[in-house]
């Protein structure tokens, strides 16, 4: 798989962050394979797309945030990467993250560079 060519589903609860996300992955050459606004959602669209990375807000409203939504992808889909995108990259919740299988984080807010180097990097780690 080129890196150019990655799928990817994005997790946010922020219709405004999803379709901003929507156009950096498309314009850098990645297919948005789904979208999910909730944690739940999020799980079973990992499960069922099978995606190469998931970009996953932290903070989500429901009774799951993204933390808990990491380790449910993580458990199933161990060869799913899995980018944090949070706001509030404190140490104790970017530790918390690496520590449940998360390959990198991207602080909110963005710009198209981050997030496209961000992914880059992940992948060249992964060796694709």
């Amino acid at each position: 798989m080129s890196l150019k060519h990655l799928n990817v589903l994005i997790v946010d609860d922020n219709d405004m962050m999803r379709s901003l996300l929507r156009g950096i992955l498309r314009n850098g050459g990645h297919n948005v394979i789904g979208e999910a606004s909730n944690a739940p959602t999020a799980i079973e669209m990992a499960n069922r797309l099978k995606p190469d990375i998931v970009c996953l807000d932290i903070v989500m409203p429901g009774e799951m945030d993204g933390l808990e939504a990491l380790v449910e992808i993580k458990k199933d889909r161990t060869q799913t990467q899995v980018v944090m995108i949070t706001g509030n990259a404190d140490q104790d919740t970017v530790q918390e993250a690496i520590n449940n299988g998360a390959s990198g984080f991207i602080v909110k807010p963005f710009n198209a560079a981050r997030v496209l180097d961000t992914l880059e990097i992940i992948m060249k780690k992964r060796g694709t």
